[in-house]
């Protein structure tokens, strides 16, 4: 790290102090498909990598990153882990501006589950649709990613409508299939009066064209400020907690992908052998 670097003052691209009320830290959000860099999160892969490494360089506390996904990106996940690992092993006990990177990077848990998506969802939709629930359709949207990512969404969509008192609950993505424009289309032919948007994300639709129409409402963002604070709060508590017990988060997070995408063979007798990174395991 340059001396340069180690001597910033001033505000750091993607690194905010932690939430007030919590422990002392530099935070870094990640940002994924889920729309994170609407809240002020970097990308994951060199932004993120260059934001961790500016919050060494700019203090001697501890640097914890936050995946900003609501439970459809496991990618993310793994993708923070591997840069703090690389970030730990490229400081060492003397980078940083003497400070060191090993032992004060730290990985919290993700913002969301798809558990906490699904009820966060449903409490959405049964807001949304509150007036008139037999004659009201609930469209969850969100950005499209890839099929096993967008496949999750009409699993969770499935699960609000099985616990929540909305008769039609469908799901359409920005630029997917299908696009906004076609998911209210299928309500209405579903016999629906009004449709509901509901975001599953951080950012709004790309394509406001379906929520031209009188009878489309979007309802807005999923979770407000001080909720979004709330759970930052207890993601990097929880974090800076497993710290100062000597784990880093790391090992967890690298194993996020595992099981999740196609299938692959294990062998005859169901047994492999494969690495994960440092956190591997056998099986």
């Amino acid at each position: 790290m340059s001396a340069a670097a180690a001597e910033r003052t001033g505000p750091i691209e993607g690194v905010r102090p932690a939430p007030t009320g919590g422990p002392p830290a530099a935070v870094v959000l990640g940002a994924g498909h889920e729309g994170g860099a609407a809240l002020g999160a970097v990308p994951a892969g060199r932004p993120l990598t260059e934001a961790v490494a500016a919050a060494l360089a700019a203090s001697s506390g501890p640097v914890c990153v936050v995946p900003m996904t609501l439970g459809r990106d496991r990618k993310l996940i793994a993708d923070c882990a591997r840069a703090l690992r690389w970030l730990a092993r490229a400081e060492g006990p003397g980078g940083a501006g003497g400070a060191g990177g090993a032992g004060r990077l730290v990985l919290a848990p993700p913002f969301a589950t798809a558990d906490h998506l699904t009820a966060w969802l449903r409490t959405a939709a049964l807001r949304a649709v509150r007036s008139a629930p037999r004659t009201s359709a609930v469209l969850v949207t969100a950005p499209t990613a890839g099929p096993f990512e967008d496949a999750d969404l009409f699993r969770v969509a499935r699960l609000v409508r099985q616990y929540g008192a909305h008769r039609w609950v469908e799901v359409a993505f920005d630029g997917g299939d299908p696009d906004l424009a076609e998911g209210a289309e299928r309500c209405r032919r579903l016999g629906a009066r009004h449709v509901a948007l509901v975001r599953a994300a951080f950012a709004p639709p790309d394509d406001g064209a379906a929520a031209r129409d009188a009878d489309v409402v979007d309802t807005g963002p999923l979770l407000g400020a001080a909720a979004i604070e709330e759970v930052l709060r207890a993601r990097v508590a929880h974090a800076l907690h497993g710290l100062a017990h000597g784990d880093d988060g790391t090992g967890a997070g690298l194993d996020a992908e595992h099981g999740h995408g196609y299938a692959h063979a294990h062998g005859p007798d169901g047994a492999h052998d494969h690495a994960h990174g440092p956190a591997h395991h056998h099986h």
